[in-house]
């Protein structure tokens, strides 16, 4: 594929929402045709799926099988093509958040994880995955102050500790993919951080 796969990873209230548009308005600038989306969603059916799992119970094998149904419709009705059209996709989580919230999160065995990837979307990984780390409590504030809670932003401390955990497992086992992006810092410092780790990869 030609094109350029980048994702944005963290707990929820990190601010992935208002980078993703800046970075994507920065390679616009740059002549990059970008294509943004996110995940659970980003096509017809994967958005259904992801208001069952935002809002629905259900134990953690049902959570994952639902959320790997959404990435399987999502990688082939708009990723791959678009990286195959030469396009920088842009997308707000990936595989990485699964390992994250139903691995760490719920303690869902690895493994399975593992195979479920491997099904789902083989090789396909990302260039680059900026992961805008922060503690849990900061984030449970940033969270309070912006919406009402669903199912994921309701659950306690000691399960975003747990994600923020899976996340840093990610990344030691992905270094080269991963850049951890201190999100504790104001906006402007959070955005120049994820420029130089642009900069420093030549894009």
């Amino acid at each position: 594929m030609s094109g350029r796969f980048i994702t944005f990873e963290g707990i929820d209230g990190a601010g992935k929402s208002t980078h993703i548009d800046a970075l994507a308005e920065r390679l616009r600038q740059r002549g990059a045709e970008v294509v943004c989306t996110r995940e659970p969603g980003g096509t017809d059916l994967a958005e259904k799926l992801r208001e069952l799992v935002l809002h629905d119970p259900m134990d953690a094998l049902t959570e994952a099988l639902l959320v790997f149904a959404a990435r399987r419709d999502h990688v082939q009705r708009v990723i791959a093509p678009a990286l195959a059209h030469g396009a920088t996709v842009v997308c707000d989580r990936f595989t990485d958040a699964t390992f994250a919230y139903q691995g760490g999160g719920r303690g869902f065995d690895a493994a399975i994880l593992a195979q479920l990837e491997h099904w789902v979307h083989g090789g396909l990984q990302p260039a680059l995955t900026l992961w805008l780390d922060l503690p849990a409590e900061m984030a449970a504030r940033r969270r309070a102050q912006a919406r009402a809670a669903d199912r994921f932003e309701s659950e306690d401390l000691a399960f975003f500790e747990r994600v923020r955990a899976g996340y840093a497992a990610r990344m030691a086992a992905s270094p080269q993919r991963f850049a951890r992006i201190d999100s504790s810092l104001d906006k402007a410092a959070v955005g120049a951080q994820i420029t130089a780790e642009l900069e420093r990869r030549g894009w």
